[in-house]
């Protein structure tokens, strides 16, 4: 009689064991590529902007870098590609990757990401630099099977990269005010072609709308569409270009 029992205790036990892992979410395992075509791009007077990646990462980090959907360095690369351009007057810009972690400790996960553009007038000589820096740390899954470390990690990047978006965005327009220039686009006047003045922080900013709200594809979860401005006019100063928001949650 007593085993009876027991099977029938285990039996009644068992589905309500299934529900109970049933009621977990699902882990991800898709990740689409990150992309930020959706953000207005930063038009610079030069003539090109270079990417660098001069980020050795030690081997902890290597080893959680090479776990995640997404390197945070080709994140960066991708996003400077897209976003920063020059308008064709002479001078050029450098942007560089000088950290892109990701690392456990204990059980928190740590991303760093540190970047510099600096600008070069034609003759080679060093006028100005902007440099951004954004950190996070995510509580690291209970259950650290590689499908959930995967999402972990690129949850963290996606996150990380929101909050350089708006950052790096930030910093030029602070730092870098007379190498900013208005972009041209569907429907829009083309930029002046002078060159930037004197490096002495009286110009202002000239902006660039947005081109439209992003697609509804685009990595956006939730919040507002992103902020669009008035037309702008080459040579009229505009303040400051509205900065993306960070709509990742």
């Amino acid at each position: 009689m007593k085993a009876a029992r027991l099977i029938a205790v285990l039996a009644l036990a068992a589905p309500l064991g299934l529900a109970a892992c049933s009621s977990e979410p699902p882990v991800q395992t898709s990740f689409p590529e990150l992309q930020y075509t959706y953000l207005p791009q930063i038009t610079l007077k030069v003539a090109n902007v270079e990417v660098r990646d001069d980020y050795l990462p030690g081997p902890n980090a290597a080893q959680m870098i090479a776990l995640a959907p997404e390197a945070p360095a080709a994140v960066l690369e991708r996003m400077a590609h897209e976003r920063l351009i020059g308008d064709g007057s002479p001078g050029s810009a450098v942007f560089t990757i000088k950290r892109a972690s990701l690392d456990q400790v204990g059980d928190t996960l740590q991303g760093t990401m540190t970047v510099e553009l600096s600008v070069d007038t034609s003759n080679g000589e060093r006028v100005g630099y902007a440099d951004a820096t954004v950190s996070r740390s995510e509580t690291a899954p209970s259950n650290e099977s590689p499908d959930r470390m995967r999402a972990a990690l690129y949850a963290l990047t996606k996150r990380m990269m929101a909050d350089m978006n708006v950052e790096l965005q930030y910093q030029i327009q602070k730092s870098l005010p007379e190498w900013l220039a208005y972009g041209p686009g569907a429907g829009m006047a083309p930029a002046a072609s002078t060159l930037p003045p004197a490096y002495n922080g009286n110009s202002g900013i000239v902006a660039q709308p947005l081109d439209g709200a992003p697609d509804a594809a685009a990595p956006m979860t939730g919040g507002s569409p992103m902020l669009t401005g008035p037309a702008a006019v080459p040579g009229q100063s505009l303040g400051t270009m509205p900065l993306p928001s960070p709509q990742v949650q």
